[in-house]
Formats: structure tokens, sequence, C-alpha cells
């Protein structure tokens, strides 16, 4: 297995390996893969390394969108309280709806594969996920996954909340029958983009399970790891760690600097990596821009302002260039409530 290399939680995988989730075949080939790598599913978890989501992808090499959301479904359906290493004592513990959305901020512990963004605005929190695979079908496995798997643990941890919506970028796939009924008006198809939609007054529903102190102790730990995780980690999770915390930040000489390498030797190992600072920079806009602008209580103007945009006109050019269409087209012709 290789390192930074994108991945899903060891007792997820092992969870789901042992679950009736896999037909027999596919259970029988990812065994042949852990044997091929010379790890076994108990050490997969006890060494607590991200299983590669590119597995996925040879046990099926035919996936395509539709066979990712009626798997990503299927296994979301036997997601566990226990399922997600580091962050499952920090859930269990959470004291609100707020409380358990914070600790998306720590996926990265878990999971390089599914990235969260997230925008509160007036009317409700929304938490866009984009998957970070290399490969548009997986993004769809683990989008959908990762989406359908939080709507099942927060009603676990606070009881149904029929508000909480999953909105996904896609055609919905046909059903051999009809969805989870975790999901029975909660999931919509051909989003603007892929996101959750949480209410603002839900935010503040309460856990069934509080524990202050151990929430505490746990967050304190998730911010260790990922510190530790960072530093040694891939430049360019480095340097979208140091764009996310001030998106301004437009030179990259400035990120170099911070990261301590010259301006040649981050362009070097950004390359190796197989980007550049650009395309990072540009990535991380588009997912910002794309949560605002589901936010009708804000202006394209805003929006533009919101992430150092000078000029409208500008971040105009920028978004079309990103999605084919200018920020009010985008924000026109999509959908918010589930179908």
């Amino acid at each position: 297995m290789k390192a930074h290399e994108p991945g899903v939680p060891p007792l997820a995988f092992v969870q789901l390996l042992n679950s009736d989730a896999l037909e027999p075949g596919a259970v029988a080939h990812f065994r042949r893969i852990i044997d091929h790598q010379g790890t076994s599913e108990l050490e997969l978890v006890r060494h607590d390394r991200q299983v590669p989501i590119r597995w996925f992808r040879e046990v099926y090499p035919d996936l395509d969108p539709e066979g990712a959301t009626q798997l990503g479904l299927a296994f979301a359906e036997r997601a566990q309280l226990t399922s997600f290493g580091p962050l499952s004592l920090p859930l269990v513990s959470a004291g609100s709806v707020t409380e358990v959305f914070e600790l998306l901020g720590y996926l990265p512990v878990i999971s390089g594969a599914l990235r969260p963004h997230f925008h509160q605005g007036q009317r409700s929190l929304t938490v866009g996920l984009s998957g970070h695979t290399g490969d548009p079908d997986l993004d769809c496995l683990v989008i959908t996954y990762g989406g359908a798997a939080l709507l099942r643990l927060l009603d676990m941890l606070a009881g149904p909340l029929p508000s909480v919506t999953l909105h996904l970028a896609w055609k919905a796939p046909r059903f051999p029958e009809n969805p989870a009924d975790l999901l029975t008006g909660r999931l919509a198809f051909d989003a603007h983009a892929s996101f959750i939609d949480v209410p603002a007054e839900t935010l503040q529903a309460r856990c069934r399970f509080p524990d202050p102190v151990a929430y505490r102790l746990a967050i304190a730990e998730l911010r260790r790891t990922l510190e530790r995780n960072t530093s040694a980690t891939s430049v360019t999770e480095s340097v979208r760690r140091l764009l996310e915390e001030d998106p301004g930040r437009s030179s990259s000489q400035d990120i170099a600097a911070l990261l301590g390498l010259s301006t040649s030797t981050m362009k070097r190992r950004l390359d190796d990596e197989g980007t550049t600072f650009r395309e990072v920079r540009q990535s991380l806009l588009r997912e910002r821009a794309i949560v605002r602008l589901l936010d009708h209580s804000l202006t394209i103007s805003q929006i533009a302002v919101d992430l150092g945009y000078s000029d409208l006109a500008n971040f105009s050019n920028a978004f079309r260039r990103w999605t084919g269409q200018s920020p009010s087209e985008f924000r026109n012709v999509g959908r918010r409530g589930p179908g």
C-alpha cells in the first residue's frame, strides 16, 4: 500500500467484508488482494491504515455512477458507531448535532478519499462533499457512502432527523427496490453539487449519550493527530490546509515560506505528486464557491469578495472555467429539495 493514498477506515472496511453487503465473489476478491499485500484483516485494523479505495476499482472494474451509488447506499446501511477509528469515541460522546458536524473537520485523520467543506448560512448549514480518489466513479461511491452513513449515524445519536437531507450531483440510479427507509424523502439527485443540508434549528438537537469530558479529550487528541499527520503528509495536503486557513493566500512564495521550502522545491514536490500550486488553489476555491452559491442569502458579489476576488468579472470567468456555467446560471438551474 502506498503512502498518502486515499482510502477508507480499516475497521469500516473489515466490518463491510463480514456483512451481507457484498456478494461472496467480491468478498473473495478483496481477501485475495489483502493476501497479495502480505497482510490480514486483523493487521489492517491493528495498524489503523486507510484501506486504498483503488481496491474497489480492482474488484468492480466496470463500476459506473449508478453502481457506485447503489454500493454506497448498501455500505452505509452497515455503518456502525464503532466503524470510524479515532472518530468513534467523540461521535458517541457528542452533545449535539453541531458537535457531530464539527468532527467532520477531522475526517482526514481516517480518510483522504472524501473532503467536506462547510458554509453556515442563515437558514442552514451546508456541508459540501467532494471525492478525492482520482476516479470519478469512486468519487460517487465515497460521496454516497459518506453522506448516507452520516445520516445513519445522526439518527442513531440524536433520533430520527428527517430534515437533514443528502443531495447528490448525478442522476438517480435504477433501484432494484426502494432505497433504505433511512433515506426515504431525504435523498435528492441531479443537484447543483453533492452536499448535506442541515436546517439551523436541527443543529441544536441533543444527542443521546453526551459526555462533555470524553468529547473534549477526544477532540484534543484528534487535533494532535491531525497536526502530526499534516507534518508527515504530502505537500499537496499541506498546501491545501494552509489555503483552507486563508483562501486569500494567492502567492506560492508565501505558502512555500510557511512550509519552510523554497518556491522551486515546493513546485517540484507538487509536480512529483501530479499537481501544481494553481490546481490545488483553484480546486479549493471551486469547492468553496459551490457551497456558498447554494446559500441564496448571499449575493454573488459577496461570494466573490469572500473568496478573495477583487473583481466580480474575474470570479465569474473563473467559475465558468470550473463548471461550464456562470455563477448566476449555476444558482438558478439547481434544485435544493429532495425529489
